[in-house]
């Protein structure tokens, strides 16, 4: 036999080959192995035969495994096409489907693989008349398919705002029996209840009032009026003919979202704009973004229409429609088959609908989105029958189906779908009687109350207002002065308010939002008006803006509300001050809560012979005008206006201008005297000019609140002299006989010793706060309470330090009596209100809440 040499590489395949797929390997195919690994083995004719057929049984194996695989991955293929989509892409297909518009569609992917059963899903509804077949048929198809791919349907009673709104003659217990009605319908409809919630505004609202309207400020905070103006037209208004009341309403609409968390909105196309605020909303706050879902706007029933109109009863079908009255509206329906270009473009037609149309054909309109969004719908006319949308609108395109037969089938389809309704309020005894109540209503009529509706704080006397300044970073000396000035011209036979606008502050953005800080400014601005003053706060009365608020939210926001709808936005921007201009809602809304605060506080006198006055400085005269302005168009002839009255106060800032900081320029309760004594050092102060002196017009300040000046001056420089009068202080200064360095010393002390007191009570009230809150540091002390220099060594009274404590509920003040810390305050915590008392026996400061008889 003749022997030959092969290569290694096909020897080793040979090996290989043999060891997968010949079980039995003969010792002489070891041997064949062996010596191929050597390179040197001689191979017969045999041995190459035997080799080359493993190969072959190999390759033979190769294929057969090819064509089990192949036919394995044919079945899997089948399996899935018989099975259909994943459950998940089945949940966004049929949510998908509901949606014209969806903002985004990954989001929306996102959401449904995360939550799977546990999102929810949101829209409002106000429960004011009557229900079109969009709102009742078309919405009930739409929320069968949120539920059935695993949401949960919220819907927003809003019973709240149909009482804002003055709707079934402004009572709530009637607009509620309304929503009752129109849940019976959509229960008629055959609506899967199973999965719906029903949440009524007017008890949400009130019940958590802070947390709503705390979110509502912060929505106006962050949104600029431009981008509130295009969010306008959900009220069906331009934005030249805007009033500031309609400026709230998208901020409210926005809130509802965040309020009800909701991971859906699922509203018509005319709501996307407020939609998309929120979205932006939650890109400057950094929170998750609701996924936007609009629904189809379905076409008034008449040419030109661009939706339904409730105020329009042929411009829709009612679910309390009669078989006549749906034969009469489809007969008459508008139902072009050709485009008609005096028609198309009317209405606002862009901004309802987002797809392009150009027939707006109502009747195409219902046969899409009342019949074809029910699964596995089929239209039939005649003998022939039509499976999708598209069919219908090419047969009726081509002449297949005329205007008639449409019309008339529409006319079956829809009493058959509305049949169920009205057995249901025909047979149904709970649905019966509310349908029958409601017919009964309507032949009433149902006007508003009289009267305005608002917060109410009742004087026995005519109220004198002061309103806190807005809370910043530094509590200033000039801005305590200003208030107990404006405080102790109250008349005698007027009582005496101090305001504390926290909420309003929180609105503007004061202190970043800090609530906690804000509520720290004014406990400690208390805390300084009764140690610079206390005299002068003696009988004043106390009022958190808060408490008003909380006491009564739903007719204070009511009040604030009626108050925008009677003014523009021309009149909120010539309210504010000269240098501020009108650019952030929150402007907007901290004007008309400014005239809430008025409406509650100046209303409720018993003296009607006399108005209440508010007391203020001229740069903030603007807002207070507008508020009396529209205090008196909602009150009328019922009630007097309150009189505003504006001091012109001198600016008590120590520099003609200010580099660096303005703290620098004035003088703050917090510094200690060795920075009192530097700032004065430095203030502007020529000698014997007294047309611009600040140090001069200190002294003045002071004198009101606590007349007399002592100078010390060095024996070479004459005696020392005390100051009985102002006038004489003048004379002094304009003769040069009181020279500037003199005058400024006698501040200094007598306003480091105003400092000294105030640093020792604000470092006790801290100590007292730290330790009812179980805290081991003064760490949390605010920013705007501390200097560089912390000295301050003063003991606080056993009187003044029980009553440093703050009070929730809020207390009388002069209640307080006693050596040590009262029962009643032992347990308080450092929340909202606080109330300071200088010495018990000389200060009378009391501060209320108008949950308590004032």
């Amino acid at each position: 036999m003749t022997n030959f040499r092969v290569m290694d590489s096909p020897a080793l395949l040979g090996q290989e080959l043999l060891s997968t797929v010949v079980s039995n390997v003969s010792s002489k195919f070891a041997d064949l192995s062996s010596k191929a690994s050597a390179h040197q083995a001689p191979f017969n004719v045999a041995d190459f035969y035997l080799v080359a057929l493993a190969g072959f049984a190999y390759l033979v194996r190769r294929q057969r495994v090819k064509q089990l695989l192949e036919k394995k991955s044919q079945e899997e293929s089948l399996k899935r096409k018989n099975v259909g989509p994943s459950k998940e892409e089945a949940a966004f297909t049929l949510v998908r489907s509901v949606g014209e518009e969806c903002q985004a569609d990954q989001e929306l992917r996102g959401l449904l693989k995360m939550k799977k059963n546990s999102w929810t899903v949101y829209d409002g509804f106000e429960p004011s008349g009557r229900m079109h077949i969009a709102q009742g048929i078309f919405k009930a198809i739409n929320v069968n398919k949120c539920t059935a791919a695993g949401g949960t349907f919220v819907f927003w009673v809003a019973d709240w705002f149909a009482l804002m709104n003055d709707k079934m003659g402004g009572d709530l217990q009637k607009i509620k029996t309304v929503g009752h009605y129109l849940i019976e319908v959509w229960r008629a409809t055959g609506m899967d209840m199973s999965k719906v919630k029903f949440l009524w505004s007017s008890d949400q609202i009130t019940e958590h009032a802070e947390d709503y309207w705390g979110q509502a400020m912060d929505i106006a905070r962050k949104s600029t009026l431009a981008r509130i103006k295009k969010c306008c037209q959900i009220m069906g208004r331009k934005e030249d003919a805007l009033t500031a009341a309609q400026i709230m309403y998208p901020i409210m609409q926005a809130t509802d979202i965040f309020f009800l968390k909701a991971d859906v909105c699922q509203l018509g196309v005319d709501q996307r704009k407020v939609n998309m605020l929120a979205r932006d909303y939650c890109d400057l706050v950094g929170r998750r973004k609701p996924v936007v879902l609009s629904h189809h706007m379905l076409y008034g029933l008449k040419a030109g229409q661009a939706k339904m109109s409730k105020s329009d009863p042929d411009s829709a079908i009612f679910m309390e429609d009669t078989p006549e009255d749906v034969e009469r509206k489809i007969r008459n329906a508008y139902c072009p088959f050709t485009p008609e270009d005096s028609i198309v473009h009317q209405a606002h037609a862009e901004e309802m609908h987002l797809v392009k149309d150009e027939l707006m054909n109502p009747c195409f309109d219902y046969l899409r989105y009342i019949l074809f969004s029910r699964p596995g719908y089929v239209f039939r006319v005649g003998a022939k029958s039509y499976s999708s949308f598209e069919e219908v609108k090419e047969a009726c395109l081509d002449g297949l189906i005329t205007e008639d037969q449409l019309k008339g089938r529409l006319i079956e389809e829809i009493n058959s779908l509305l049949d169920p309704v009205r057995k249901h309020f025909a047979e149904d005894p709970t649905a019966k009687q509310l349908l029958d109540q409601i017919r009964e209503w309507k032949k009433e009529s149902m006007t508003a109350p009289a009267g305005v509706t608002r917060a109410q704080v009742d004087f026995d006397r005519v109220p004198y207002i002061v309103f806190a300044p807005f809370a910043q970073e530094t509590l200033r000396i000039s801005d305590v002065l200003d208030v107990l000035r404006l405080l102790k011209a109250s008349p005698d036979d007027h009582q005496a308010v101090l305001y504390l606008p926290d909420w309003t502050a929180l609105a503007k953005g004061c202190l970043e939002s800090n609530k906690t800080a804000i509520s720290e400014y004014y406990k400690f601005f208390l805390l300084a008006l009764v140690r610079v003053g206390g005299e002068v706060m003696a009988g004043v009365k106390v009022l958190w803006q808060t408490e008003v608020i909380l006491t009564s939210p739903s007719e204070y926001w009511i009040s604030v509300i009626n108050a925008g709808r009677k003014c523009n936005l021309e009149q909120i921007r010539q309210a504010l001050p000269e240098e501020e201009h009108l650019d952030h809602a929150s402007q907007v809304l901290a004007l008309l809560m400014q005239a809430g605060d008025v409406l509650a506080l100046c209303g409720g006198h018993k003296n009607h012979t006399l108005s209440a006055k508010i007391a203020c400085s001229e740069g903030s005269k603007g807002s207070f005008e507008l508020a009396s302005t529209l205090f008196s168009t909602l009150f009328g002839e019922e009630r007097e206006a309150p009189k505003i009255l504006a001091k012109n106060f001198t600016s008590l800032q120590l520099k003609h201008t200010v580099r660096g900081s303005h703290d620098e320029a004035h003088l703050l309760l917090a510094d200690c005297p060795e920075i009192v004594q530097k700032k004065l050092q430095k203030a502007f102060c020529d000698p014997k000019n007294t047309t611009f002196c600040p140090p001069l017009a200190l002294a003045e300040a002071l004198w009101e609140v606590e007349p007399g000046l002592h100078v010390v001056r060095p024996a070479t420089y004459g005696k020392e002299q005390h100051y009985d009068s102002l006038a004489e202080i003048h004379t002094d200064f304009a003769s040069g006989h009181l020279h500037p360095a003199d005058l400024k010393a006698a501040l200094a002390s007598k306003i480091a010793n105003m400092t000294v007191a105030f640093r020792a009570d604000r470092d006790s009230a801290m100590a007292l706060w730290a330790e009812a809150d179980g805290l081991q540091t003064l760490d949390h002390r605010p920013p705007l309470l501390s200097t560089k220099d912390e000295s301050s060594t003063q003991p606080l009274s056993s009187e003044s330090r029980a009553c440093l404590l703050p009070l929730n509920p809020p207390l009388v003040c002069s209640d307080v009596a006693g050596e040590g810390l009262p029962e009643a305050f032992s347990t308080a915590r450092p929340s909202l209100a606080v109330a300071t008392l200088f010495v018990e026996k000389h200060v009378s400061l009391q501060i209320s809440s108008p949950r308590d008889p004032i």
